[in-house]
């Protein structure tokens, strides 16, 4: 006998589906800029240019919403966060510390696959760059640093730099938009490389350190120069 409960359950199954997939496009356009930081989100237009109805979407903005990546405004709908020059270089100085330890950790527990990994995504990273492709180049960026906070297999740290990581997406996308500095951050990554095939903790550690720092000051250049001569 079928369970009248069942078709229920699929249609839940299939909402909250939808809604992450909407959560993921509208992050990959918040990231990228194409929703830049203190765009109103119009929902009739989001609706209508994702194909979606309104339920789907507002659950994506509360998802969105616990990330830190919009912010949700009583009666008045939701914005794409913001951050100011202090809040960005607070929040770069913590991520550089949870970058650093994720490396020293990774450099003592990763397992030879998990190396073959970091190094199979950095060379398609490298073909990405070479061909000018940001988009592509980012997220395959975005999955190395990714892995190797997960080969320091330690929960708490994880969750801690997910949270915080999230927040600084789009601002990590945009300081590549300097060609100099996206190839110096290239040049970074292929040291981290070296470094962590070495098993050389120390100096991951060092290198993730300064490639935040990097980070940090190529991104309150791109905000500054946004601002014009008249920006603190």
């Amino acid at each position: 006998m079928n369970n009248p409960a069942t078709p229920p359950v699929i249609a839940s199954i299939d909402r909250l589906g939808l809604s992450a997939a909407v959560g993921a496009r509208l992050r990959d356009m918040i990231v990228e800029g194409v929703l830049a930081p203190g765009t109103r989100l119009n929902e009739r237009m989001l609706c209508e240019q994702l194909n979606v109805s309104r339920t789907p979407l507002r659950e994506a903005f509360k998802t969105l919403a616990v990330e830190g990546l919009i912010v949700l405004q009583p009666n008045r709908g939701a914005v794409v966060a913001q951050m100011s020059v202090p809040d960005i270089e607070q929040t770069f100085e913590v991520m550089g510390a949870l970058e650093s330890l994720s490396g020293e950790l990774a450099c003592a527990r990763a397992t030879d696959a998990e190396v073959a990994e970091v190094r199979a995504l950095h060379y398609e990273m490298l073909a990405a760059h070479a061909r000018r492709d940001l988009p592509t180049y980012y997220k395959l960026n975005h999955a190395i640093h990714d892995l190797i906070n997960a080969m320091a297999r330690n929960t708490v740290l994880t969750e801690t730099y997910q949270q915080i990581n999230a927040r600084i997406q789009s601002l990590r996308f945009r300081s590549n938009f300097n060609q100099d500095k996206w190839d110096a951050a290239v040049h970074e990554h292929g040291l981290m490389l070296e470094a962590l095939e070495r098993r050389d903790g120390n100096a991951l550690r060092l290198i993730l350190q300064q490639h935040l720092r990097n980070k940090r000051d190529a991104v309150i250049a791109v905000l500054r120069a946004a601002q014009g001569p008249a920006s603190e």
